[in-house]
């Protein structure tokens, strides 16, 4: 049997949403499907004004353009991560700075955090690894101390929540991504959610090539012109009609996803539980979105022999993130490239295992034996 490692989740609904977004003429964004959609995160985030982008790297990059980084200035983010988290800065002019990470979470760690501010420091961008969310309360506590934007990576957690609150409430931006591999999809997307009333305006001219449309638009001026910096950061009407549809199976996206994790979470932890160190781990107070699964190996030796075994099984097992300050182009920054021992040690040995809604009980419980054989064959 040949597994994927993840499958988009689609049906017959985002065939009729797409038809019906071609047939209307209107492709371009914030169009008909595009508002619905808005409207439809905004019932989550009543307080944030919502902005369909191409992607997360587009969202990324319109938030640091909103922000006001300037060539020089400092924004501090973990080193494990995507590098789309880093190249939003470099665009700009500003210089990441990498810090470690929670070896529970994977997520940003405060305490290293606050070892690298300088009045340089301009922005924190924490992540949300594999839907887990961020600690966002000592993160807030830094930023306002120091008077720093927190811009929330959140390319894997929409849907997920903290203390009954959506990921992302006490950040200034809020970065979604709704690319082929996350839970809700529509081949290339993201969002920004902007959570401070004195830049909504100013974002809505940066998305619009740096042009005030938008006043035209609501009719207060019969014409529009150029009057800031800004890009084409806007989601066409097409994708978010596909998007539009995937948000109505939200529930039942993660509710599979769910059946998945908990099958691997009740493996890694009884029977094979001493052949790793830890596992993803939910706290009592989150509520996950279920967007990955993995697992801490004794080594790195550990980790290639268990990818291999599984691969001749048909079973893709993957690696995380390169570290960012230890990349060829992370290095060539010449910034901080110092040792970062949580992420060194732990970026060696995490191995994710497939997840897709559509998994069927067979593939499943195919992996699940699989996986229990080559341990006990290979480990013992």
């Amino acid at each position: 049997m040949k597994i994927s490692f993840n499958k988009p989740y689609f049906d017959d609904k985002e065939l009729n949403s797409v038809r019906k977004a071609l047939q209307s003429g209107n492709h371009s964004g914030n169009k008909e499907f595009s508002r619905k959609l808005k409207s439809r995160i905004n019932q989550k985030y009543p307080n944030s004004h919502v902005f369909l982008t191409p992607s997360c790297s587009a969202a990324l990059e319109m938030g640091v353009m909103l922000s006001g980084i300037k060539p020089g200035d400092e924004v501090i983010m973990p080193s494990y991560t995507f590098s789309s988290t880093a190249n939003a800065v470099l665009v700009f002019g500003g210089i990441p700075v990498f810090c470690d990470i929670n070896p529970e979470t994977m997520n940003l760690d405060p305490v290293s955090v606050e070892q690298f501010i300088t009045s340089k420091t301009k922005m924190i961008i924490p992540i949300d690894y594999a839907g887990i969310p961020c600690d966002m309360d000592e993160i807030s506590t830094l930023a306002k101390k120091h008077g720093i934007i927190i811009m929330l990576d959140a390319a894997q957690s929409y849907g997920s929540y903290l203390f009954d609150k959506p990921v992302g409430e006490k950040a200034d931006l809020v970065c979604f991504s709704f690319h082929e591999t996350k839970n809700l999809s529509c081949g290339e997307g993201g969002a920004l959610l902007v959570n401070r009333k004195e830049w909504f305006e100013k974002a809505a001219f940066i998305q619009e090539k740096g042009t005030d449309r938008k006043r035209m638009l609501e009719g207060l001026q019969d014409r529009y012109s150029w009057i800031s910096n800004g890009s084409s950061y806007i989601l066409s009407d097409i994708l978010a009609a596909i998007l539009l549809a995937q948000f109505e199976k939200e529930k039942l996206i993660i509710a599979k996803r769910k059946i998945i994790y908990n099958a691997y979470h009740e493996l890694f932890n009884s029977d094979l539980k001493s052949f790793i160190i830890r596992t993803s781990k939910i706290e009592e107070f989150m509520k996950v979105n279920y967007h990955s699964f993995w697992i801490h190996m004794h080594s790195n030796a550990d980790r290639k022999l268990f990818m291999e075994k599984m691969s001749d099984r048909g079973i893709p097992a993957y690696i995380g993130y390169v570290p960012l300050h230890s990349s060829k182009m992370g290095k060539s920054l010449k910034v901080n490239t110092e040792y970062l021992p949580v992420t060194d040690e732990l970026s060696s040995k995490i191995v994710r295992m497939p997840i897709y809604p559509d998994m069927t009980d067979e593939e499943l419980t195919y992996i699940i034996s699989n996986t229990r054989e080559v341990v006990l064959e290979n480990f013992n």
